[in-house]
């Protein structure tokens, strides 16, 4: 059963950084593409940056030179870097992990939140 937690997030001065974390467990993370995708409250969630188990990487044009996502398999564990953040980026983060082409496994989600 795969499990997921984020952490990392807070409250951050517009222009400041954070970095997310996602821990994993189970055997099937390093074989998956997984991703980070961010809600506000009245939206939909929508994706952030993904990052397949090969390492190609798909961002987001709202965060394009500003995030990096990486993952670390032996620990399985995926990253979030934000720079540059602005009042935009104020949601809830949450990490997901493909099981297969049509289910997904979900982290509870972190707030971050930049003041302007």
């Amino acid at each position: 059963q795969v499990q997921l937690v984020e952490s990392g997030g807070g409250l951050v001065q517009a222009g400041g950084s954070l970095r997310l974390s996602c821990a994993a467990s189970g055997s099937i993370f390093r074989s998956s593409t997984v991703g980070w995708y961010r809600q506000v409250p009245g939206k939909q969630r929508e994706p952030v940056a993904t990052i397949t188990s090969g390492g190609s990487t798909n961002y987001a044009e709202s965060v394009k030179g500003r995030f990096t996502i990486s993952r670390d398999n032996a620990k399985n564990t995926m990253y979030l870097q934000m720079n540059s953040l602005n009042a935009e980026d104020t949601c809830i983060y949450y990490c997901r992990l493909n099981l297969d082409l049509v289910r997904a496994r979900w982290g509870q989600g972190t707030q971050v939140t930049v003041s302007s």
